[in-house]
């Protein structure tokens, strides 16, 4: 298939506040990223408001840096510590990750932690319709974002040295504790949705049957493509990963079937039939062989606890937004969003049985 040039990750120009100490990277890279040579320069990426996120390019290649944002922070967000973690684990395995060159947790260097990994050249595709491909393409393009998902969940992840990523007992029990307090620190305002489901979740907890690595927020803009292929070169942005449930992955991927096309990984109404994207019946048989899986419980449940989760992450941008720290215009846009994420939450708790 041909490439597609415009799926090339955007970078732009970097402003004062988001500026890098050039002299001291560069110091650094030079004794700490294998076969690094400069001149440094560097540009941001245009997208993702969590962790701000820089290409470099020096004279031994192209290298993407994660730092965590400037300023006041919520406990536990922003550990790119852990994303180093989980990638320089998985590298060795095979599985698709950039190459992990090195942490650094000396703010003295560019101010907060940071870690250098390759740069994955393909493609990064936003808009979950895949307008600009072909059907076959759109297929193809969906079983390899199910395979690679598939994939993450069926490594040893002991074995890839992670066996103490995440802690033992429930995922579920453990994230809707975690975004409860997270979206109760990042409150405000009242919210009568996000009540409802903080007193409904904890209740209906899901059994957890298996445990594997789970990345946290698997949807087709975190993944780099092959510029050719059909299949995934690097997942990104491992913020939210850790060991859990491999169905809240899942379910999450998922909810991109129950959401209204917006430019991003909504198929709602456009699934199936002659588009070649695959239908959610198509995804979850293909996962379930792929898993060893003989079927999947009732779906609502798990959709309400995603968009829970989106309404907690989502209230903690509106929250850095009234503090003046977010790191992206689209994060007023996003802030907007927390109202509609809570209702459509709760809609899917009443339909699971709330």
């Amino acid at each position: 298939m041909a490439a597609h040039p415009d799926d090339a990750p955007k970078t732009i120009a970097v402003d004062e506040k988001n500026a890098l100490d050039l002299a001291k990277l560069t110091a650094w890279m030079e004794g700490n990223v294998a076969g690094f040579a400069g001149p440094l320069s560097y540009t941001k990426f245009a997208g993702g408001q969590s962790n701000p996120t820089y290409k470099l390019t020096a004279a031994s290649g192209e290298y993407v840096l994660r730092r965590k944002p400037f300023g006041n922070l919520l406990p536990s967000a922003h550990a790119v510590d852990r994303e180093y973690k989980v990638i320089a684990g998985l590298y060795p395995t095979g599985f698709p990750v950039a190459r992990p060159y090195g942490l650094c947790t000396d703010p003295a260097v560019i101010g907060t932690d940071f870690y250098v990994m390759g740069f994955a050249d393909g493609r990064n595709l936003w808009d979950g319709t895949l307008p600009d491909y072909a059907p076959d393409e759109r297929t193809g393009i969906y079983n390899a974002m199910c395979d690679t998902l598939a994939a993450l969940h069926n490594t040893d992840y002991v074995a890839a040295g992670l066996g103490d990523y995440g802690k033992p007992g429930n995922y579920f029990e453990r994230q809707v504790a975690r975004w409860t307090k997270q979206y109760k620190l990042a409150e405000t305002e009242h919210m009568p949705a996000v009540e409802s489901l903080i007193e409904y979740l904890p209740r209906t907890l899901p059994e957890q049957t298996r445990t594997s690595v789970v990345h946290g927020d698997y949807r087709i803009d975190n993944m780099m493509f092959h510029k050719t292929e059909n299949r995934v070169i690097a997942l990104l942005d491992w913020e939210l990963s850790t060991l859990g449930d491999p169905l809240a992955d899942f379910s999450y991927f998922l909810m991109s079937w129950v959401t209204k096309p917006e430019g991003r990984s909504g198929v709602m109404g456009v699934a199936g039939g002659d588009s070649g994207i695959p239908t959610i019946d198509d995804m979850v048989a293909r996962y379930c062989a792929a898993t060893g899986r003989d079927g999947l419980p009732d779906l609502n449940w798990y959709f309400a606890y995603n968009l829970f989760r989106l309404t907690g992450i989502v209230q903690g941008i509106k929250k850095r937004i009234v503090e003046g720290t977010a790191s992206s215009a689209q994060a007023e846009k996003s802030a907007a969003g927390v109202y509609r994420l809570a209702d459509a939450a709760w809609d899917f708790a009443q339909k699971a049985g709330a």
